[in-house]
């Protein structure tokens, strides 16, 4: 399975631009690659405070660019997360889309970061990430500050999920926290982990790049840098399988104890 991520320098408060700006990586994407991934809040980047004019109204906007897109391409969408309106609420929501263009599985961000004061102006998610599945391999979605909490990709991997994606605007001046996170993640669950972080600033924030993919015995397959930029993938799920089989933990779970 072939996956493409988009190290994407979000541009704060210009929706348009940035879909137009994807429109035209999608459009430049190999015929070979299964799998886009976007970053976090990728429509508008952290402009929290305008959010209520700049988030996409019950996605009618973005929803159906995505899911035209995704059906002309023939390709599936891990679509980030975007600023999502519904009923005066606004969401950080995450967005996967298949290749026959239908959106299979959202997912809204339940950990806000109080550092930015997110509470402030988004509306935490209720329901934790659920298990979906592209070309009959189960995955799941945790959202950037959702990754300092384990429960949550642990809970995914419970649901038998060999892939979790992590969408991200994490800032520059914690990249070693981001790394260090996402490879205890792939470790603990024996999953890849499929993390697409932004690069560039929003007002004072700027974003570490890095965007990266462990194994899921936590080998760093490929990483980015700095710089806006495509990383290209290719995952094996029976790699997966003998890693699992070398060191069964799931088998080893003491559900009595916790």
């Amino acid at each position: 399975m072939k996956i493409a991520l988009y190290q994407m320098h979000v541009i704060p408060g210009k929706p348009e631009e940035n879909i137009q700006k994807i429109d035209q990586w999608f459009d430049q994407l190999d015929e070979d690659i299964d799998i886009a991934v976007l970053p976090e809040m990728w429509n508008t980047s952290y402009r929290l405070k305008d959010l209520n004019e700049l988030a996409d109204n019950d996605g009618e906007v973005i929803l159906p660019f995505l899911q035209k897109k995704a059906k002309a391409l023939k390709k599936h969408i891990v679509a980030g997360s975007i600023a999502y309106k519904k009923d005066q609420e606004i969401y950080n929501r995450a967005i996967v889309i298949n290749k026959e263009g239908s959106c299979i599985n959202t997912y809204d961000k339940a950990h806000l970061v109080p550092m930015l004061n997110e509470h402030h102006y988004l509306t935490s998610g209720e329901k934790k990430p659920t298990v979906y599945k592209l070309d009959e391999v189960d995955m799941g979605t945790i959202i950037c500050y959702d990754l300092r909490f384990p429960e949550l990709s642990r809970s995914l991997a419970l649901e038998d999920a060999k892939v979790i994606f992590v969408p991200a605007q994490w800032p520059k001046s914690r990249i070693d926290h981001w790394k260090a996170l996402l490879r205890a993640r792939a470790i603990e669950n024996q999953v890849y982990v499929i993390a697409c972080n932004s690069v560039g600033f929003c007002d004072e924030n700027e974003f570490g790049g890095n965007s990266l993919v462990y194994g899921p015995d936590g080998t760093l397959m490929d990483s980015l840098y700095y710089e806006e930029d495509t990383l290209i993938v290719e995952i094996d799920f029976e790699t997966q399988e003998q890693i699992r089989e070398a060191i069964p933990i799931f088998n080893s779970l003491r559900t009595d104890l916790y």
